[in-house]
């Protein structure tokens, strides 16, 4: 009698555990069965490292960005374009970590729980995916960049749709340069995408951000007269110094100074609003956390002036002391003062039959009210009208800021920041050139031509 119940113990301990284990089992499936089947390991979908079936993945217009045929994976016909989509696309290795082929392997390859990778291998279309970029103007700003790293993004401030990212140093990816391991100077940070996991100087860029600090925090700043002699001295004490203009501007109002993009005024701004201030108005412009990119957050810009002396304070207020900007951030910036202080989240991935994308969603990141936004807004498009000419943006109505950041034993990075006040183009956008020489000079060319691109499209 003993015997019999210590098998029945026996037995109801092992059917227990059975359960447990069936349990456990289906959750892990459940819950992990994407990186099961997505694993490098899996010879169904991965051939020497990389993917080679897959969903196709098509530009807005429906072109092919990348597709599979007979177990062989291809990017676009045209090397310009595959270089210039490549970051946004990614490669079949997944050393992009942002990219495309990466962040949505899973709905590329059309998993679900049920019939695990089967709907792909059979040639289902419901593993395709539609970016929101325009291949043609991706192109364009790759051209335009001329060798030159750097990011360039377009984006609809409307609806949060990326029309343009392309990183650089770049390669084509359908023709792997042998030398990609090697040559560390032509592909420093090739699998960086430098738009998303980018930090950078802004220099005179920032002077935006120091603008609306002043905007909302003196109120006489429209009736101030200033005077720039090349030199701002922040004062006489310990920390104090001088800051170096790019000119002499003599007497200036607010809205000149902002054309010229005057040093002198900027940081004298900058040491009156003090700390506190510049660090609240950071803040509240979303600059201390990433901007969400469909299933992407991008890096954390970096602004502390915790420790700053004046002349630190003098130097954050232009952009320059410890200051790193992500370009995406900048871009979000500007799209929220183009749409009224309404910031919208940009996106990527327009449709999946696996994604509930949210695609309008307004930025919880960055809070200006409609009057400042305005006022910021009516100051960018002076410094195109009143000193960099409207000729340099034909048919564009542009607003924007240039900037030439200084960086320590190398060429200044070359920025452009603005958009376009068109109602049938309502496109932000943002230039970075690393090292890449001067705003005026290096990114408004490519800024125009990168947003003419985008004007022939509509």
């Amino acid at each position: 009698m003993k015997s019999t119940t210590k098998r029945t113990y026996v037995l109801i301990i092992l059917v227990i555990a059975f359960f447990f284990g069936l349990g456990f089992f289906t959750y892990s499936l459940a819950a992990h069965g994407d990186e099961w089947v997505t694993h490098r390991a899996n010879k169904h979908i991965f051939k020497n490292g990389g993917i080679s079936v897959a969903g196709t993945i098509y530009d807005r217009n429906g072109t092919v960005l990348a597709e599979s045929e007979d177990g062989v994976r291809y990017y676009n016909s045209d090397s310009s374009v595959r270089k210039a989509t490549f970051h946004a696309v990614g490669d079949l290795s997944g050393y992009i970590a942002t990219g495309v082929h990466t962040v949505y392997r899973a709905n590329l390859l059309g998993y679900n729980i049920v019939n695990g990778i089967y709907p792909v291998l059979a040639g289902n279309k419901d593993s395709d995916i539609t970016l929101t970029l325009d291949a043609s103007v991706c192109k364009a700003a790759y051209e335009a960049m001329n060798g030159k790293k750097g990011t360039v993004l377009v984006y609809n401030y409307k609806t949060g749709e990326i029309i343009c990212m392309v990183s650089a140093p770049t390669y084509d990816p359908q023709n792997v340069p042998s030398d990609v391991k090697t040559n560390t100077e032509k592909y420093e940070g090739v699998y960086l995408n430098r738009a998303l996991s980018g930090v950078f100087t802004p220099g005179s860029t920032f002077k935006t951000v120091t603008a609306i600090a002043a905007i909302e925090n003196i109120p006489d700043i429209y009736e101030r007269s200033f005077t720039c002699t090349g030199k701002y001295k922040t004062g006489n004490g310990a920390g104090d110094g001088e800051v170096i203009c790019n000119g002499v501007h003599g007497k200036v109002n607010f809205e000149r100074a902002f054309n010229v993009s005057c040093n002198c005024v900027f940081a004298q701004l900058a040491v009156e609003l003090g700390p506190n201030v510049l660090t609240r108005t950071v803040r509240k412009l979303g600059f201390s956390q990433g901007v969400p990119v469909g299933k992407i957050t991008t890096v954390r810009s970096s602004f502390d002036v915790s420790d700053a002396t004046n002349l630190d304070m003098g130097w954050a207020g232009i952009g320059q002391y410890t200051t790193l900007v992500n370009p995406m951030q900048m871009l979000l910036l500007m799209g929220t003062i183009a749409n009224g202080g309404t910031g919208i989240n940009p996106y990527l991935v327009e449709s999946s039959s696996e994604l509930n994308m949210q695609k309008t969603s307004e930025s919880t990141a960055i809070s200006l009210s409609p009057e400042t936004a305005k006022e910021i807004g009516d100051l960018l498009r002076s410094n195109v009208k009143n000193y960099y000419s409207d000729k340099k943006f034909p048919d564009l109505q542009m607003c924007g800021k240039t900037g030439s950041a200084q960086v320590i034993g190398d060429n200044s990075h070359a920025w452009f920041v603005g958009y376009s006040q068109r109602e049938d183009m309502p496109y932000a956008v943002v230039v970075c050139l690393e090292n890449g020489g001067m705003g005026y000079n290096d990114a408004i060319p490519v800024a125009n031509k990168t947003m003419q691109a985008a004007l022939r499209t509509k």
